[in-house]
């Protein structure tokens, strides 16, 4: 089936352009862009709404195996196709961890449920324990797209010296969490006047620092392809800048959250605003939105942690870390776009384009040729957030009730409808 998309707002990241025009899809790819409606084709009328390429979500957390109570890939999926995400990068912390060719095996024929693409990252070393590498030349050939212990930090660093080297011999890309594991073992808040206030167990930004320039001077020594996955401090973004300068192969990426939130919004203990690491200053806060804004951060993702509510309703330190965020990751962004700090071409370029060039996937572009994986939006459609209402299991979001803009009329994968 021929699809043309008349009368919308092309959102193209690669150039920077938010104008009027149209797209033509034939064959699953973008066939035109600004042409006549080929005869025969299905005229799709957008309204004078935006449309942009399908949002690549790193760093999605799914709960098969182990945790499919609390996701699965067929409830993460409808999120995703809702939330205009059409390829999700899947996390490797599941029960058990996905650190063998067999287990990735099983999670890619599981990611058949999900209605929107589905890539997957290894881990980094067996059982995600930190003591012994996993066989990476086999996961790599088996389709892993990266390598990481998540929020686990690999504190040897002889252990984490011998991984990037392997992966450089082979092009793969290591997946950092910058932390310095011993000082920020048990903190649930940023260290500060509100952490001590409130008697939460806190942290210095400063661990980020330090485990950021340890991976960084590793990454020097070996030459290997990194991502550091939340850079959420601005006195991280000088060692990030002299990693660049030097030419270091090394990206960074940060949390909706992070870049929408700040430390006083967990109010009287809300566990819905307990992650890792924790909600930052309103300085680090707004230093991260510059960063993106200048290309100093390269990815924005929604780090999807679904949890249960019996694993939220404790305790603030005691409650477990992250929020549901692929249904949520459009309209948060949106509020970044209407005050004014990050226009829709810069976010779609760190939120769709930026992910699938580091990664290397076609997606996110809506040049000719291009995968047709789009998102059909409205950014200033007015909505209150109700958590019951999105698509995951879990329903943990810190949007919940908040007053928001951006609703997604429609989402296609490779010019299929999969939403809307």
């Amino acid at each position: 089936m021929m699809l043309h998309f008349e009368g919308a707002r092309l959102i193209d990241p690669e150039t920077g352009s938010d104008a009027p025009g149209s797209l033509t899809v034939a064959d699953g790819v973008i066939t035109a862009r600004d042409a006549a409606a080929p005869e025969g084709a299905k005229v799709i009328d957008c309204k004078g709404k935006c449309l942009a390429p399908g949002i690549v979500d790193w760093g999605v957390k799914i709960g098969e195996p182990g945790e499919r109570h609390k996701e699965s890939y067929a409830s993460a999926g409808r999120a995703a196709a809702a939330g205009g995400v059409t390829t999700m990068i899947v996390r490797p912390d599941t029960l058990p961890p996905v650190d063998s060719p067999e287990s990735l095996d099983f999670v890619i024929k599981r990611a058949a449920d999900a209605p929107v693409r589905v890539r997957h990252m290894a881990a980094l070393t067996k059982g995600r324990a930190g003591a012994e590498m996993v066989e990476m030349t086999f996961l790599h050939d088996a389709g892993a797209v990266a390598f990481t212990d998540g929020v686990r930090v690999v504190s040897d660093t002889r252990l984490m010296t011998r991984c990037l080297t392997y992966a450089r011999g082979l092009g793969a890309l290591i997946v950092g969490h910058p932390q310095e594991p011993a000082l920020s073992k048990g903190a649930a808040a940023t260290k500060g006047k509100f952490a001590s206030l409130y008697g939460i167990p806190d942290v210095s930004p400063m661990a980020e620092v330090i485990g950021l320039q340890r991976d960084l001077a590793l990454v020097e020594m070996t030459g290997a392809r990194y991502h550091a996955d939340q850079i959420t401090t601005a006195g991280a973004l000088p060692a990030l800048g002299r990693a660049r300068a030097a030419g270091l192969d090394v990206t960074a990426g940060i949390s909706i959250h992070h870049l929408t939130l700040n430390e006083f919004d967990v109010g009287d203990y809300r566990t819905f605003f307990r992650f890792t690491p924790p909600l930052r200053s309103e300085d680090d806060r707004l230093a991260m939105v510059q960063a993106v804004a200048d290309g100093e951060i390269d990815v924005i993702a929604s780090f999807h942690t679904p949890q249960d509510e019996e694993s939220k309703r404790l305790p603030f330190a005691e409650a477990a870390p992250g929020a549901v965020g692929l249904q949520t990751l459009l309209p948060a962004a949106m509020r970044l776009y209407h005050q004014g700090g990050l226009d829709l071409p810069l976010l779609f370029r760190a939120m769709s384009l930026n992910p699938s060039k580091r990664l290397g996937l076609e997606t996110g572009r809506i040049a000719r040729g291009a995968p047709a994986d789009l998102v059909l939006f409205d950014p200033d459609a007015p909505f209150i957030m109700d958590r019951f209402k999105l698509e995951s299991k879990s329903k943990n979001t810190p949007y919940d009730e908040a007053r928001m803009q951006g609703r997604v009329i429609g989402t296609w994968i490779g010019g299929e409808r999969v939403f809307g």
